[in-house]
């Protein structure tokens, strides 16, 4: 640091849900943004990752967005003013609607935003009259979201780190690797509890960081059940079958919570009936795993006296990502592993503001809070406070929005999102992009979605605004600024403002903001569970919702005297096995999927342009087991075409017995090759979120140069 150095601020680190807090300073001159640690942030105390540690690398990026731009009619960008930028955005919205009615645009939210950057986008969506409004969580964890919502009442971690870390005997996490996707929790608290004696079950297609991270591999308290891509009912299912019958006969074992069960839940006598004819034997070969091994795992979770479940996108990106989540719910209901400290059902959020992002409403069927939009009394609550009419029918999610690019929607705003990126079959998105009128986004740099924008807007970046973020256990923090590092950037909030000032300028002052507290002040109104918040008494510690009164502390865990559900029961569902929409044959024999690198950060948008991150993994790869890489002639880190219905890319071939035989597992970071050319866009029915985890593939060795020489003699 140097002897120049500005007076530090305290802020939030902007990569994933943790939260962890860093310090940040400008240093001789204000481009000079600079990392500092600092010591007793909350969540993290101190301690920081390697992305974390090398988010400054980013702030003054030379690819930074700087200037408006507008694509002229020769179709390249030119620098534009602010105020024709405006004019132009204006106008399209405007005409739009006129023509085709509001449900024919979209807007993105982004879950590297502020709270109220989000809540001012969703705000700006229901006056402009379409509840057509969402953000990534459609990517991560809206199956996640809707099973905990309609099963317990909040789509959202039921307990936090701390009490995890203090309570839990065993940690079952399933489709989750926080030992590479969420390190400081991993570290700071899971292992602690580890340290404790508490025992792991870790169900995961792919042995990991976090595998490995607890050092009790040889020992009777870790088991990793690596089972087959997209067979996570039947595992769960003979968990679940398992317990059911040992409480048949030694009841006295207690592995069923009989008071809990009767007095707190709902729907026991279906998941009976469910199971009642289900074949532990088949289902278990199924898995690919011995049948014995998810009967131990069974017993040592129905036996923990506090046993806490994780779950993670392994578990939420299927077709039947709702049906997995509310399996891993019937396991912690009928153990009565819920509304206590140590326990629960705990999605692992990927992004810093991804729970906060659905906390304020940026989601097309819910306004802030998770109020329905279709409930007539939460409509009217919320009117009272905006002073006009919302659309009372829910809107389309992000993806199906995307489907109806040039037939039903005609336009789209986008707010630091990147599609083209980050959806499934990303070749058939940037296609269906070039069938909009019209696109506006605002960003930090020029993303892979924003080259087929009409106008471009130059945000202002995570350090350089205030605000206030939410983490994966319910923790509101704020986020604090250095000062503006580019003159002609704006930040989203004001961004927004403006657009909303200029749209709706009719008096009513209903998009009047200049900065984001007063616009908490409002959000808070509407919003029960961040009612007895203020900017004030977060400080800097944060406040965990709910906190529905002023004075309210916040709540460690949720649920110990009842469910926030109609009947305030737990509700069990016995559900079963559907297999992935696509299954191996023998154009695409091998199961393709997918997760995320601990160096890296979603799209990459970000991550890629870190000097420090780059050099851990400057490029994808795919893992490739020892017996697939024999078959098809792999050497390891020779390049490889790994190909699927829907496209194809060519990376290196890492051969590791990490990956089952049969599977081959690769990243969605990268834009020069990225996962998501190849994934399927298939829908969870409920939840609309697409099947990441599970595709039909093939893969095959490159042509080499000598080879393609010899080739083309033969030929001539």
């Amino acid at each position: 640091m140097s002897g120049d150095t500005h007076e530090p601020v305290k802020t939030i680190c902007p990569y994933c849900g943790v939260g962890c807090g860093i310090q940040i300073a400008q240093g001789e001159s204000r481009d000079d943004v600079q990392f500092m640690p600092w010591g007793d942030a909350p969540v993290n105390e101190g301690r920081i990752c390697i992305k974390g540690g090398a988010a400054t690398e980013v702030v003054d990026h030379e690819d930074r967005l700087t200037a408006p731009l507008i694509r002229d009619d020769s179709g390249e960008f030119r620098e534009a003013t602010w105020e024709e930028c405006y004019g132009y955005i204006v106008d399209e919205l405007e005409r739009i609607r006129e023509s085709y009615g509001p449900d024919a645009m979209g807007f993105f939210g982004s879950s590297k935003t502020m709270n109220e950057e989000n809540y001012l986008l969703q705000k700006l969506a229901r006056r402009y009259g379409t509840n057509n409004v969402d953000n990534c969580t459609r990517m991560c964890h809206a199956s996640t979201v809707w099973a905990l919502r309609t099963s317990l009442g909040a789509g959202a971690m039921t307990n936090s780190m701390a009490d995890l870390r203090e309570e839990a005997d065993l940690f079952w996490i399933q489709g989750a690797n926080p030992g590479e996707q969420h390190p400081i929790a991993n570290s700071q608290y899971f292992r602690q509890a580890v340290l404790e004696g508490a025992t792991v079950i870790q169900v995961d297609p792919h042995a990991n960081k976090t595998t490995r991270s607890f050092q009790i591999d040889d020992t009777e308290r870790h088991q990793h059940l690596q089972l087959n891509p997209g067979t996570d009912i039947p595992l769960l299912n003979i968990v679940l079958k398992t317990i059911l019958e040992h409480h048949e006969t030694h009841p006295e074992d207690g592995w069923i919570d009989e008071a809990f069960v009767e007095a707190r839940t709902e729907g026991f006598d279906d998941l009976k009936e469910t199971l009642a004819d289900f074949d532990k034997e088949a289902a278990a070969e199924e898995c690919g795993l011995p049948l014995e091994a998810i009967e131990r795992a069974a017993k040592k979770y129905a036996s923990a006296d506090n046993a806490a479940i994780f779950t993670g996108m392994g578990m939420s990106q299927h077709a039947c990502g709702v049906d997995n989540v509310q399996n891993e719910i019937n396991l912690a209901l009928i153990t009565g592993n819920l509304g206590r400290p140590g326990t629960g059902v705990n999605p692992l959020r990927g992004q810093n503001n991804v729970q906060g992002t659905c906390d304020v409403g940026a989601m097309p069927n819910v306004l802030p809070g998770y109020q329905l939009v279709d409930d007539d009394d939460a409509r009217t609550r919320v009117e009272a406070e905006w002073g006009f009419e919302i659309p009372d029918e829910p809107g389309l999610t992000n993806v199906e929005i995307s489907h109806q690019f040039g037939n039903a929607v005609h336009g789209l705003y986008v707010m630091g999102e990147n599609p083209v990126m980050s959806e499934p079959d990303a070749n058939s998105v940037a296609e269906r992009l070039q069938e909009l009128e019209f696109m506006v986004v605002q960003d930090i740099f020029m993303t892979e979605t924003a080259e087929y924008a009409d106008v471009i807007l130059p945000a202002t970046t995570w350090a350089e605004r205030d605000g206030t973020v939410t983490n994966t256990d319910r923790r509101v923090q704020r986020m604090r600024d250095v000062g503006k590092i580019h003159d002609n950037t704006k930040h989203d909030l004001d961004i927004l403002s403006e657009v909303g000032r200029r749209l709706f300028d009719d008096g009513e002052e209903l998009f009047d903001f200049d900065a984001p507290e007063p616009v908490f002040e409002e959000l808070r109104q509407v919003c029960p569970s961040y009612h007895g918040m203020t900017y004030d008494r977060l400080g800097e510690d944060g406040i965990q919702w709910p906190c529905y009164q002023p004075g309210d502390e916040g709540d460690l865990y949720l649920y110990e005297h009842e469910f926030d559900t109609e009947s305030g029961r737990g509700h069990i569902e016995g559900v079963s096995h559907t297999p992935p929409a696509e299954t191996p044959d023998d154009d695409y024999p091998l199961i393709l999927t997918t997760a995320r690198l601990e160096e890296h950060y979603n799209t990459g948008t970000m991550s890629r342009r870190s000097p420090t991150l780059n050099r851990q993994t400057p490029e994808n790869f795919v893992d490739v087991h020892p017996a697939d890489a024999e078959r098809y002639g792999i050497e390891d880190g020779e390049d490889v075409v790994l190909t699927s219905r829907r496209g194809e890319i060519t990376v290196k071939a890492q051969v590791t017995e990490d990956i089952k035989e049969g599977v081959v597992w690769t990243t969605p970071h990268f834009a020069a090759a990225s996962a998501n050319v190849l994934t399927n866009d298939v829908l969870d029915e409920r939840a609309k979120i697409p099947e990441y985890k599970a595709a039909a593939a093939e893969i095959e060795v490159e042509l080499k140069a000598a080879d393609a020489s010899t080739e083309s003699a033969t030929d001539d």
